[in-house]
C-alpha cells in the first residue's frame, strides 16, 4: 500500500468518526486544525532561517578576528631528522 493511500484512508476514518459531531464542534475543530498548521508553517520558517547560522553579536569583525587569532596556541615542535 503506497503512503497516498493510508493517507487517503486515515482521513476517511477520521471523517466518518467526526460526521457525528455537531456544527459548532466541527467549527471550534477547523479553527484548532488551522491555528495548528499555522504554527508548523512558522516554525518551518524559523527552521529554515536558523539552518544558515547566523551570527549575532555586538563587536565588530575586526575585534572578532583579532580575538579568533589571539587565542590560537602553536605548540609544534618540529623534529630534526
Amino acid at each position: 500500500m503506497k503512503a497516498i493511500d493510508i493517507n487517503n484512508s486515515l482521513i476517511e476514518g477520521y471523517l466518518r468518526m467526526l460526521e457525528n459531531l455537531s456544527p459548532g464542534s466541527k467549527l471550534d475543530l477547523i479553527s484548532k486544525l488551522t491555528l495548528s498548521v499555522k504554527e508548523d508553517m512558522t516554525k518551518s520558517k524559523k527552521s529554515f532561517y536558523k539552518s544558515f547560522g547566523a551570527w549575532h553579536s555586538s563587536k565588530s569583525a575586526d575585534e572578532i578576528i583579532n580575538e579568533i587569532r589571539g587565542s590560537r596556541k602553536f605548540e609544534r615542535q618540529i623534529e630534526g631528522f
